[in-house]
């Protein structure tokens, strides 16, 4: 199956499935006070788009809930922890939609979405003097970055050479496929003339002198970002424990809609702590070189629609 057949079944099948899988960057474990005995894995991205389980980490309102958190570990990508969701004890996920479709469909892993996150957080940057718009893209000699196939900005690529009616094989022969952090190095290294890329490592591109030519809410209206999900064991075993999760969810989410600032600087905090403690070596000095600052955060964070709500995303 080629990359433009499976994009045509990511868009068929993403706004009627409520059935999907996890992944991203960061995994931590929550662990019920009343139950300490049993943990319960929980995978968050490095990135803006899990800014409400940040900021309610920020805040302790996981533990004013009695979930504790009390174990972590990191991925790059999506797709990595998407594979590892398959022969890991992970039972919640908040995760981009088109991971976690992939892993549903391809690791057959039981689980449901319970809440969105928010919409779009993906974006075309570019050398302004190379790449103005998406016709630009099939440039001779062009280099454009992307994550591995099957994962949401890809998704974002295929839809945008669709769109514009671009070469489909011309375009894909200029990709070079690294994670979001390294596409950013190789940016300031001049090694990169276009980027696809999720937030916030998109309007970090701009502090690099890229700008945005062209965003989610350009080439996919109404695009799902990201969700809560949960096991289905879960919510069979324990239906308070993931109501308290979809509780908590829902408050951080209001919170950053209602306190941008303030919801930046404690994103910023947040990601500072995490990556110091469970980005693997070579992410952590990625990281260490590109600073993510309360301000580029707050900029990108407004490029995003924070909500829980999935009516819109799955309504006919």
């Amino acid at each position: 199956m080629n990359l433009t057949d499976r994009t045509k079944i990511i868009g068929t099948v993403a706004p009627i499935i409520l059935v999907l899988a996890l992944g991203t960057y960061v995994i931590v474990a929550f662990e019920g006070t009343a139950d300490r005995g049993r943990r319960i894995g929980v995978a968050i991205e490095f990135m803006d788009h899990a800014a409400a389980a940040y900021i309610a980490q920020d805040k302790g309102w996981y533990k004013k809930q009695g979930l504790k958190l009390s174990g972590h570990k990191s991925y790059i990508t999506g797709m990595a922890l998407a594979a590892a969701l398959a022969r890991r004890d992970f039972q919640v996920a908040y995760v981009c939609l088109v991971p976690a479709i992939n892993a549903y469909a391809n690791a057959r892993v039981p689980i449901k979405i319970v809440a969105g996150t928010h919409k779009y957080g993906y974006a075309l940057v570019a050398d302004p003097k190379k790449v103005t718009k998406a016709q630009d893209l099939t440039k001779p000699g062009l280099r454009i970055g992307c994550v591995r196939e099957g994962g949401a900005v890809d998704v974002l690529l295929n839809r945008t050479i669709k769109k514009y009616d671009l070469d489909h094989n011309e375009v894909l022969r200029k990709v070079r496929r690294m994670n979001p952090p390294k596409q950013l190095l190789a940016i300031r290294a001049r090694q990169l003339d276009a980027a696809f890329l999720p937030e916030q490592w998109a309007t970090m591109a701009e502090d690099l002198g890229f700008e945005m030519i062209l965003s989610a809410q350009d080439i996919w209206p109404g695009m799902q970002g990201s969700v809560l999900l949960v096991k289905e064991e879960l919510i069979l075993s324990r239906p308070e424990l993931v109501s308290k999760l979809v509780a908590v969810t829902r408050t951080a989410t209001n919170w950053i809609n209602r306190h941008p600032e303030e919801s930046a600087k404690g994103m910023a905090r947040q990601l500072s702590i995490t990556g110091k403690a469970v980005i693997p070596l070579e992410a952590a000095q990625i990281t260490a070189m590109l600073e993510i600052t309360p301000e580029t955060l707050l900029r990108s964070m407004k490029r995003l629609e924070y909500s829980t709500d999935l009516w819109k995303t799955f309504k006919r």
